[in-house]
């Protein structure tokens, strides 16, 4: 109290005056606040959102814009279906992560398969909104036909504890498609994506390391889903790795018509999905689809993808490579598969 009382005489005191202790100490402090605001609007953008009211659900995909058809049968499978047909079903097929491994593009290729009807956005059933209940995660979903594979897809569940249970008591013979990237790179593109929000944040290396200088800080989330050893074991308890297609986000830049082939085949589908369907657009450095789903033109992800990264030093970068590598490695030995990180 005899502290309050001091700073309040002090303010008092330097009133109508330029100068003075009150005006000093608001100084002092001004760097301070700034850096508060700017540290509070990060971890705004940081967090997860929230679940979507009740009445306002994502919408699902957009029916292709085809001729109306005939319904299937089982004596004929060829025969094509008339929109609207069909009934909701639980997604036999998730896209579980990772975020910014590049699984946008890849539901947006997948989406090109007449046998696969995906939700165009991220429900978040199973981290934010479960509480709604199945009931209403299954009126998410876009009507399919017998033969054909609904599919979600939202890359926070990968490092969700709750989400492989909650996942596997829906249906344990749920498919899991995990899109991985190099770590490092995946971390500075997650930091790249929050800067272009909340422009003022400190560098890449003042949060990816304790007080700068320190470890580096696994509490910062676009550290910690880089330990995909990690995630992954935790889903092992509830999930056999047959469960599971592990995605380069490497290659489905470099070879996206070969990543497609190994997803369909693990899905069970006729590989229509090839090379035909792509083209390599060097201004945005990533491929994108000569005919976008129910149209004639070409289509490319949105500008919020690959963005530029700010400039990180080396000395930052390797400091991350071999914190990475000892959970590569080992993500390595439980996936086998060698992603080529290191």
């Amino acid at each position: 109290m005899a502290g309050s009382g001091g700073l309040a005489g002090g303010a008092g005191g330097s009133q109508g005056t330029v100068g003075g202790p009150g005006a000093a100490l608001r100084a002092s402090r001004a760097p301070l606040l700034f850096a508060a605001l700017v540290l509070g609007a990060y971890c705004l953008c940081a967090l997860p959102g929230r679940c979507p009211p009740a009445g306002r659900v994502p919408a699902p995909a957009p029916a292709r814009a085809e001729p109306p058809r005939a319904s299937r049968s089982p004596g004929a499978p060829g025969l094509p279906v008339a929109n609207g047909s069909g009934r909701r079903r639980f997604p036999q097929a998730l896209i579980v992560g990772v975020k910014k491994g590049g699984t946008r593009a890849l539901l947006e290729f997948l989406r090109l398969h007449p046998d696969i009807r995906a939700l165009g956005s991220e429900p978040h059933f199973f981290d934010r909104c479960y509480e709604r209940g199945l009931a209403w995660y299954r009126s998410l979903m876009p009507r399919t036909l017998d033969g054909q594979i609904t599919l979600e897809k939202t890359p926070s569940y990968f490092v969700t504890r709750e989400a492989p249970r909650r996942i596997h008591s829906m249906s344990p013979a749920t498919k899991l498609i995990v899109v991985v990237r190099n770590p490092v790179t995946r971390a500075i593109s997650d930091y790249a994506q929050t800067l272009s929000k909340t422009p003022g944040l400190p560098s890449f290396g003042a949060l990816a390391f304790r007080r700068g200088l320190g470890p580096v800080d696994t509490a910062w989330s676009a550290v910690r889903i880089g330990l995909y050893a990690q995630h992954l074991d935790n889903w092992l308890r509830h999930f056999p790795l047959s469960r599971f297609l592990f995605v380069s986000g490497e290659r489905l830049v470099s070879d996206p018509a070969g990543e497609l082939g190994r997803v369909q085949d693990f899905l069970g589908l006729k590989r229509v999905v090839t090379d035909k369907h792509f083209y390599f657009n060097a201004t945005k450095g990533f491929p994108c689809l000569k005919k976008a789903q129910g149209s004639g033109r070409p289509h490319c992800l949105g500008k919020s993808k690959g963005r530029p990264h700010p400039r990180v030093p080396e000395a930052v970068v390797q400091r991350l490579r071999a914190f990475y590598r000892p959970f590569n490695r080992k993500f390595y030995q439980m996936t086998g598969q060698d992603f080529g990180w290191d």
